[in-house]
């Protein structure tokens, strides 16, 4: 199919179509009729020979066809987007503006303290607001919802732009005082331990369990939660074993009198990056502020 066959307006509905998964928060998002968006998909359809979006109890849900489109379609719109649109410089020092960020509690224990520190100083006017690391990440960024997401994020992947912040490996997290507290923990111990596991949704932490799992290597799991921010507490009071990033593990040394040893287990190291959506990668206020967060934790 040539370019000159297709209205580039078709794409802009396809794309927002992706986001919302509903014709009529499409509609809204677009500033049209709810019979106008229907009317594109439908001329979108017939051009394409796919029906692009079947209707579920669950909303719109994109083909394969579509879901191909999906990278290609988002990215080359943020491209033309961000060359139609060039800004003046963004000035920190006397802007104003508000930023969203997502990342997991994780990030927000070992990020936002310096981040803050360092707002104060050089952009007082700049505030951030933090979206929570979750299976929505993308379509939120798609959106124009969140300016960066700081993390590791596989679903991350056409369409976005990715910088490496750090690598870290895995350690197991206890109490000061815990018998396995030593330089070297054994498998065997390990696995006799009873152990607090984070499931941590919208994050690649998971595949911690899963490659112990393929592993063999067994755990007495007594108890599981949702989020990292109370491991420090849970850990503090039990004698409870925790496998959690290292950089995290850092931080919940000194306030909750806690530990940190080497994993017995070969564990792959955690690659965080930052991410950001094609459409903003020129955007100067998106640049300073993806410059600040590599200068403050790159390496």
């Amino acid at each position: 199919m040539d370019l000159e066959q297709i209205d580039l307006n078709l794409l802009v509905v396809f794309k927002h179509l992706l986001a919302e998964r509903n014709v009529s928060r499409a509609a809204q998002a677009l500033d049209l009729s709810q019979p106008a968006v229907s009317n594109a998909l439908a001329r979108l359809r017939k051009l394409l020979g796919d029906e692009l979006f079947l209707r579920t109890p669950a909303g719109m849900v994109p083909t394969p066809f579509a879901e191909q489109l999906a990278g290609p379609v988002t990215q080359a719109l943020g491209l033309l987007h961000a060359a139609l649109n060039q800004r003046a410089a963004f000035d920190p020092r006397h802007g104003e503006r508000s930023f969203a960020v997502s990342m997991t509690d994780i990030g927000e224990i070992y990020f936002l303290p310096a981040l803050m520190d360092l707002l104060r100083e050089r952009a007082p006017g700049v505030s951030l607001t933090i979206h929570r690391n979750t299976g929505t990440v993308r379509e939120e960024m798609e959106a124009g919802k969140v300016d960066l997401a700081i993390g590791l994020l596989p679903v991350l992947k056409a369409g976005f732009f990715q910088r490496r912040l750090f690598t870290q490996r895995y350690v197991c997290l206890m109490r000061k005082g815990h018998r396995l507290g030593r330089k070297k923990l054994g498998l065997a111990e390990f696995s006799r331990a009873e152990h607090l596991v984070v499931a941590s949704a919208g994050t690649g932490h998971g595949q911690v369990d899963e490659i112990l799992k393929r592993k063999g290597i067994a755990r007495r799991i007594a108890l599981t939660v949702p989020h990292f921010v109370a491991v420090g507490h849970i850990l503090q009071a039990t004698d409870l074993v925790a496998t959690v990033p290292e950089r995290f593990a850092e931080r919940m040394l000194r306030p909750f009198g806690l530990v940190a040893v080497p994993h017995p287990a070969e564990l792959p190291q955690v690659a965080i990056n930052v991410f950001w959506h094609a459409k903003y990668h020129r955007e100067p206020g998106n640049q300073w502020l993806r410059g600040l967060v590599f200068e403050t934790f790159s390496g």
